[in-house]
C-alpha cells in the first residue's frame, strides 16, 4: 500500500493543504487538537472531491446504461465469432465506436478518486510515523497525532501493535473496536449500494452475463474492502466510509428520479408519476414532461412499464401528448375527429359546373 501511495506523492501537498484549510475552520469551533476538527476536515475533503466528480458520475450512469443496452448485441458477437478471438475483439470495438460507448467510463469516478485516496493514505501514514508531509508542519503534526475519533487516533490501524498504539496515546482495544466497526459499516454500505442497483435499477427484460457479473461484484467488493480495511488508518476509513455513504445517497436519488428503462425503479417512478397526474390532472414539472414525451415518442418500442403507464392513463380518461402534457380522452377524440374532418374536406373534389362535367375528350358529332 505504501508503494502505491508513493506513486501519488505529487498530490500529497494539495490534499494536505485542503485538509489544513478545513482544519483551521473546524478547529476554531471544536478545538485544533480535537478528533472532530480533523475528522470533519477529512469528511469535507470527500464532499469537495465528490462534488467535483458529479460530471463523471453522470458519464458513469450513461456508460453503464449503454453497456446494459449493448449486452444482447455483444452476446451475439461472442457466439458468432467464438472461434476467432481477434475478429470478436474487432467487432466489439466497432460496436463501441458505432454506439459511442466506452466500457471504462463506468470506472471513471473511482479512478479519479484514487490519487486523492492514496495521497490521504500517505499523509496519515506520515502522521503515524511522526513525519511532516506537504503543508503539515511540526505544529500541525503534533495536533493531528493528538486527535482521536471515538478513542482511536486518526493515524492508527487495526493491525498496529500495542506499542505503536500506545505511542499515539491510545489503547489497542479502542483502536480495534473503532476500526472494526468502521470496516463493517464501510463494507455494508458498499454492499447495499450495489444491491439497490441490482434490485431496482437493472433492466429486468434483458438477461445477460453482465447481470451475473454485477451480482458477483455485489459480494466481492465488500469482501475486498473488509480485507483491505484492516490496513487503513482511521482517517482513511473515515474517508472511504464517507464516500460510500455519498455514493449510496447519490445513487438513491438517481434511481428515484432517473431510473433505468425496464427496471423495477422505473415501474415505481411511473406509478408515482401516474398518481401525481391523477391528483393534479396535468403533468407537473419540466423533467416529468420530458419523461412522458420520451415515452410517447417511443411508440411501439415502449417497454412493459411504459405500456402499463399509457394504458393506466387511458383507463383514467387521459391521453399523453407528444409535448409531454396530458389531456382528457374526450378532448383527444374531438381533436382527432376535427383533424379527420379537415383532412376529408381537403381531399373532397370541388363541385364542377355542367360544362366542366362534359368530357373534353368526347368526339364532336359528324357533320
Amino acid at each position: 500500500m505504501d508503494t502505491i501511495a508513493n506513486l501519488f506523492s505529487f498530490i500529497t501537498t494539495p490534499v494536505s493543504w485542503i485538509i489544513v484549510q478545513f482544519h483551521s475552520l473546524y478547529g476554531a469551533v471544536f478545538g485544533p487538537d480535537s478528533g472532530a476538527a480533523w475528522g470533519l476536515s477529512i469528511v469535507s475533503l470527500v464532499i469537495l472531491i465528490r462534488i467535483c466528480l458529479i460530471p463523471l458520475f453522470v458519464k458513469q450512469i450513461k456508460a453503464t446504461r449503454g453497456m446494459q443496452a449493448l449486452q444482447p448485441k455483444m452476446k451475439a458477437i461472442q457466439e458468432r465469432y467464438k472461434n476467432d478471438k481477434q475478429r470478436q475483439s474487432e467487432e466489439m470495438m466497432k460496436l463501441y465506436k458505432e454506439t459511442g460507448t466506452n466500457p471504462l467510463s463506468s470506472c471513471l469516478p473511482i479512478l479519479a478518486q484514487s490519487p486523492f485516496f492514496f495521497a490521504l493514505y500517505s499523509v496519515l501514514s506520515s502522521i503515524a510515523n511522526g513525519k511532516t508531509i506537504g503543508v503539515i508542519n511540526e505544529e500541525l503534526l503534533a495536533s493531528a497525532r493528538q486527535a482521536h475519533i471515538f478513542g482511536a487516533p486518526l493515524a492508527a490501524k487495526f493491525t498496529d501493535s500495542a506499542a505503536k498504539v500506545a505511542s499515539l496515546d491510545a489503547s489497542i482495544t479502542d483502536v480495534r473496536i473503532v476500526t472494526a466497526v468502521m470496516i463493517v459499516l464501510m463494507s455494508l454500505s458498499q454492499f447495499y449500494t450495489q444491491r439497490q442497483l441490482m434490485a431496482k435499477n437493472v433492466d429486468l427484460s434483458v438477461k445477460t452475463p453482465f447481470m451475473q457479473q454485477q451480482k458477483m461484484l455485489m459480494y466481492i467488493f465488500p469482501l475486498i474492502f473488509a480485507v483491505m480495511g484492516i490496513n487503513f488508518p482511521v482517517g482513511v476509513l473515515v474517508y472511504w466510509l464517507t464516500t460510500n455513504v455519498w455514493t449510496m445517497g447519490q445513487q438513491m436519488y438517481v434511481i428515484n428520479q432517473n431510473p433505468t428503462p425496464g427496471s423495477k425503479a422505473q415501474d415505481q417512478y411511473l406509478t408515482r408519476l401516474l398518481k401525481s397526474i391523477s391528483s393534479h390532472g396535468a403533468v407537473k414539472g419540466k423533467a416529468k414532461k420530458k419523461v412522458v414525451a420520451a415515452i410517447v415518442a417511443k411508440g411501439p418500442d415502449r417497454n412493459d412499464n411504459e405500456r402499463k403507464f399509457i394504458t393506466a392513463l387511458t383507463k383514467q380518461g387521459m391521453a399523453a401528448q407528444a409535448d409531454g402534457s396530458v389531456i382528457k380522452s374526450s378532448e383527444a377524440t374531438a381533436d382527432a375527429d376535427a383533424a379527420s374532418s379537415a383532412a376529408a374536406k381537403r381531399q373532397q373534389p370541388k363541385r364542377q359546373s355542367k360544362s366542366q362535367r362534359q368530357s373534353p375528350n368526347k368526339p364532336s358529332p359528324k357533320k
